[in-house]
């Protein structure tokens, strides 16, 4: 099978044995930039039969995630259901998860919101809370009036002041929206711009953003596990993949085999994933995704209103999607 190479830093902090640095705007401090490269699961927010945030049970979820070679762990991102949260919700989980985090992980807090100010306020928050790095999701809501210029300005802006490096988040499927290719391309010249989160799944344009962007040492993260293996062929870094909350160690072994060039043993995982990758995204959805966590000993449990639980028949489906591939 032929695929294009998958190139990977030297170390964390070294690109091609440089160290890349960028400049904070005026008093900020100069800051290594990031390696984004490997594998993290946007972790599902438990709670109680009250709906309130069920921190015991993420903190035991933390501890098993700590013993799976993610590279981190991104937090109040879809699957954490950060619509349905405050903003003093959002704050606490990212602490709280900072608290328990080894110090070689990254903490990615999705930071978003709909207008730019709040954006901006919610990313300085999340970064004192100890986020190392925020995902910014596209704001939609006005969606027919966010065109490049709208996208290019906001992101812009956010990146400006935030304290951390910004990673750009597309997830059409949830916002109706798609970050345009040429905004990509001109956000990726910003030096607090590390990279994108792509959720759409259009192998032709992951590799085309990372053509036009090669030499703007942008990273691009596949954001689902159903394509994964295709991303890496094109030059994604890794994979920000729902999945991942229920089948860690294999999409970490999916990457190791990619990185490492094995493409015929990544091609046999990778087919084995799709179907309850597919099952716990597009079919089924979050609710889906925190059934599968409790079968494969995770705390999931119900999502908050309105999101309603899986009904017995799409339980049974779900069932189904994990154990045609032998994963139940």
């Amino acid at each position: 099978m032929l695929c294009a190479r998958v190139w990977r830093s030297v170390s964390p902090l070294c690109r091609g044995g440089h160290l890349s640095v960028w400049k904070r705007p005026q008093s900020h401090a100069a800051a290594v930039r990031l390696d984004l490269g490997g594998i993290y699961p946007p972790i599902a927010t438990p709670f109680t039969a009250k709906e309130d945030v069920d921190y015991q049970k993420l903190e035991e979820n933390l501890q098993k995630y700590n013993k799976i070679p993610f590279r981190g762990l991104v937090v109040q991102g879809s699957n954490g259901e950060y619509p349905y949260l405050t903003e003093e919700e959002r704050v606490e989980v990212v602490r709280m998860v900072r608290r328990s985090l080894p110090t070689d992980k990254l903490l990615m807090a999705g930071s978003g919101c709909e207008s730019t100010r709040a954006t901006v306020q919610l990313t300085e928050k999340m970064a004192a809370a100890g986020a190392d790095v925020v995902l910014v999701v596209t704001p939609c809501f006005y969606k027919g009036k966010m065109d490049s210029r709208a996208l290019i300005q906001h992101f812009t802006k956010v990146a400006d002041s935030s304290p951390v490096p910004v990673v750009l988040y597309s997830v059409p499927a949830n916002t109706g929206l798609e970050l345009p290719l040429d905004a990509v391309v001109q956000l990726s010249q910003h030096p607090n711009i590390l990279g994108l989160k792509d959720s759409g799944g259009d192998i032709s344009r992951i590799g085309l953003i990372v053509h036009k962007t090669k030499t703007q040492d942008f990273q691009v993260l596949a954001g689902s596990a159903g394509f994964l293996m295709a991303a890496y062929c094109v030059g994604a870094v890794g994979g920000v993949c729902a999945l991942a909350n229920v089948l860690g160690q294999e999409l970490c072994e999916l990457e190791r085999l990619c990185v490492s060039g094995r493409w015929e043993e990544a091609r046999v995982l990778q087919q084995r994933l799709i179907e309850p990758n597919a099952a716990v995204t597009r079919k089924l959805g979050v609710p889906a995704l925190k059934q599968a966590m409790e079968w494969f000993g995770f705390h999931g449990g119900a999502c908050r209103s309105p999101l309603q639980p899986l009904t017995e028949a799409e339980a049974q489906q779900l069932r189904r999607d994990f154990s045609s591939d032998g994963w139940l």
